[in-house]
């Protein structure tokens, strides 16, 4: 809390909030100079995700700017999906760290940062759908139907086989020296 010509004034201290499932509600406090994130236990703030570097990235705090300096991560460093090597993070921003985003809060109600918009494909609906404009296939020899040759021969050959095995058997049955 500090005081301004008499009227109080309450300074919340600036903190990163992890919005991505499995770690949802998770926050840092930015109260040092210097923090550290990464996947590794000796960061200041651990993220323990395969997609998060060992060291992935460090927030300075210099005057009222939040800079993030990416530290050479394998996944990359992006700032409302921007990829970054060092920038500043402004309140309401979303910090990606590998599959990991993070929110910039302030204390402040901000506005939640715009949201990229995804393209997406979509097919015909049903109801769109009538005889005039339903899509044309050419017939291909792709969708043809196969043969039965193949299956005759696989049992002609079957039956020859099951024929040699039989005679086989009878010859070996009329050789054996109990059957005299």
């Amino acid at each position: 809390m500090a005081e301004d010509n008499g009227v109080l004034l309450v300074i919340d201290m600036a903190k990163l909030v992890v919005l991505s499932e499995g770690f949802t509600g998770r926050t840092c406090e930015l109260k040092v100079e210097r923090t550290t994130v990464g996947r590794l236990e000796d960061n200041q703030f651990q993220i323990p995700e395969p997609s998060v570097s060992s060291h992935h990235c460090e927030i300075i705090l210099r005057g009222n700017d939040i800079l993030i300096k990416d530290l050479d991560s394998t996944n990359g460093t992006f700032i409302d999906g921007d990829k970054i090597t060092e920038a500043v993070l402004k309140p309401g921003q979303v910090l990606r760290l590998g599959q990991i985003e993070l929110r910039l809060d302030d204390g402040t109600a901000a506005a939640p940062a715009p949201k990229k918009q995804v393209n997406t494909i979509q097919g015909v609906k049903l109801n769109e759908l009538d005889a005039s404009n339903k899509p044309r296939i050419a017939p291909t020899d792709v969708f043809k139907k196969k043969s039965n040759q193949v299956n005759k021969y696989f049992i002609i050959g079957m039956v020859a086989l099951g024929l040699i095995v039989v005679a086989l058997l009878v010859i070996a049955i009329l050789k054996s020296p109990g059957t005299q």
